[in-house]
C-alpha cells in the first residue's frame, strides 16, 4: 500500500498559479498510475487529470486542458498538479489517488487508495 500526502492547497486570488504536490511512501511508487480529483462542497468527486506509471501519458477531461499540467518525479516519489489561470469554480478540496491496475481512468471507483486531500480556494 502507498500512502499519498497532498501539499500546496490554499487561497489566491483569481487568475494566479498553484502547484500541488502528491508524496509517496510505501511500495514502488512508480509503478502506480496517479491522478488528481476535486470535490466542492455539495458536488460529486470530478476527474482533474491522470499520468501514466512512466509519466508518458496523461489525461484530462477537456475543461481542465490547458489549464492544469500533471507531472511525476518518480526519483522524489512525487506527482505535481500545476494549475494556471485559477477560477474562483476551481475551489474544491484536491486528492491525489492511486490505481494499481494497468491503464488512466478517469472514475474515482477505479483508484485504490487516496489522500487526505488539500484545499484549494480561489476568491474573485
Amino acid at each position: 500500500q502507498v500512502q499519498l500526502v497532498e501539499s500546496g492547497g490554499g487561497l489566491v486570488q483569481a487568475g494566479a498559479s498553484l502547484r500541488l504536490s502528491c508524496a509517496a511512501s510505501g511500495r514502488t511508487f512508480s509503478s502506480l498510475t496517479i491522478a488528481w480529483f476535486r470535490q466542492a462542497p455539495g458536488k460529486e468527486r470530478e476527474f482533474v487529470a491522470a499520468i501514466s506509471r512512466s509519466g508518458d501519458y496523461t489525461h484530462y477531461p477537456e475543461v481542465m486542458k490547458g489549464r492544469f499540467t500533471i507531472s511525476r518525479d518518480n526519483a522524489k516519489n512525487t506527482v505535481y498538479l500545476q494549475m494556471n489561470s485559477l477560477k474562483p469554480e476551481d475551489t474544491a478540496v484536491y486528492y491525489c489517488a492511486e490505481r494499481r491496475e494497468f491503464g488512466i481512468r478517469s472514475s474515482p471507483t477505479d483508484y485504490d487508495y487516496w489522500g487526505q486531500g488539500t484545499q484549494v480556494t480561489v476568491s474573485s
